[in-house]
């Protein structure tokens, strides 16, 4: 069943555009240049194996961002090659050889969102963390401060952000690039053009500051930002590490 999805030219296409960024329908009708009747509807036959989900931008309500599932295609990616023949069960991925490591050094990464105070700032921590031969900052389109539930959702996975700051966007602004990652919808709209004509990636994340209750549910919505975020930075550096090739 998924490989006959996926052997369609349009939703092979989709998910190519999706592997990278989240977007949204017209967007992705620019970048595959079919009609839009004809791209929502391939984009609903991915929904409806859950290969792509979707959900209301922050910023304007009556936009909608479609991201890819990337951990259940490559699930029932495998689980489908190993139905056919048991060698093609997937080994354990290596880690990566230092000399991978240093095709990317001097890659240059920022991260924006709206304050600055808690998903760049919990992105800028673990891209750190996990490639530290990468030059990686955060800013906002606002300054405050780094949120404190923020903090404590990724000390958990024995990072401490309590030394960061919030930075507003101008400090950066005529700076190089190599890669700049908006992680809020608000932040997506106002980005400014950076030289050296870097690629912007957008990742279409809730904000877990938005979220109301008790501590502790809005502590879970920090965790759950953060889970997210880490997982996509893994595969971020996934094509880092392809793009520098």
């Amino acid at each position: 069943m998924l490989l006959k999805l996926l052997a369609d030219d349009l939703r092979w296409a989709l998910l190519r555009a999706l592997a990278r960024s989240d977007r949204r329908v017209h967007e992705l009708v620019a970048l595959v240049r079919k009609p839009a009747n004809l791209v929502s509807y391939h984009l609903r036959r991915l929904r409806e194996q859950a290969l792509v989900t979707e959900h209301r931008s922050a910023a304007d309500r009556r936009d909608v961002y479609y991201s890819l599932a990337l951990d259940r295609l490559r699930g029932l990616y495998f689980a489908a090659g190993e139905s056919l023949h048991p060698a093609l069960k997937p080994e354990p991925s290596a880690p990566p050889a230092a000399a991978k490591k240093a095709k990317t050094k001097g890659t240059r990464v920022l991260f924006l969102c709206t304050h600055n105070s808690a998903r760049s700032q919990m992105a800028e921590a673990f891209l750190r963390q996990l490639r530290p031969d990468l030059e990686v900052a955060s800013a906002g389109t606002m300054v405050t401060e780094v949120h404190p539930l923020a903090i404590r959702a990724v000390a958990s996975h024995h990072l401490d952000i309590s030394g960061q700051r919030s930075k507003h966007l101008s400090e950066f602004v005529g700076q190089r690039f190599d890669y700049v990652i908006t992680v809020c919808d608000r932040a997506r709209e106002s980005c400014p053009i950076f030289p050296g004509d870097p690629e912007q990636l957008h990742w279409s994340i809730p904000d877990p500051a938005a979220v109301d209750g008790d501590e502790t549910t809005r502590l879970r919505a920090f965790e759950a930002a953060a889970r997210e975020l880490l997982a996509r930075l893994r595969l971020l550096v996934a094509l880092l590490e392809r793009d520098r090739r």
